[in-house]
C-alpha cells in the first residue's frame, strides 16, 4: 500500500525561467532555496515547497491545471500590491464563508490563488 506522508512540492511549468523568477521573487516576494540554473527553482515554506520548472517538450504551462493557494498575512495589502504590479486577475478578489481569495496569472498563464483564512 502507498502511504503518503506529505506533499514534497508543487510545480508550475514555465517557458522563460528569468521572467518567471522575476515574477515569483520580485512580485510575489518568494525566496529561492534550491536553484538548478535555467531549469528548476524551489521556494520553501516550512516543510513545503513551490517549484517552477522549465522543461520544454516535457510539460507546459496551463491555466487549467492544479493550482497552489498562497496564504498571505494581509489580504487587502496583497491585492493592492498585485494590482500595483499590473498582475492579471483570473478571478477578482472575493469572500467566502471561510476565506478571502483571488486567482491571478503568472507570466506563463498558470493560475495562482492568493488566499487568507478567516478567523474561526
Amino acid at each position: 500500500m502507498l502511504k503518503v506522508t506529505e506533499i514534497a512540492f508543487s510545480c508550475y511549468a514555465v517557458t522563460d525561467m528569468a521572467r518567471a523568477r522575476k515574477f515569483y521573487e520580485d512580485v510575489l516576494g518568494l525566496k529561492p532555496t534550491t536553484v538548478i540554473e535555467g531549469k528548476w527553482v524551489e521556494y520553501e515554506f516550512g516543510p513545503y515547497a513551490l517549484a517552477i520548472g522549465c522543461a520544454p517538450g516535457i510539460f507546459k504551462p496551463s491555466p487549467d491545471g492544479c493550482s497552489v493557494a498562497l496564504e498571505v498575512e494581509n489580504f487587502d495589502d496583497a491585492i493592492a500590491h498585485l494590482k500595483k504590479h499590473s498582475v492579471k486577475f483570473r478571478i477578482e478578489p472575493m469572500s467566502t464563508p471561510v476565506c478571502q481569495m483571488a486567482m491571478i496569472f503568472d507570466p506563463d498563464g498558470n493560475t495562482i490563488c492568493i488566499h487568507k483564512r478567516k478567523a474561526q
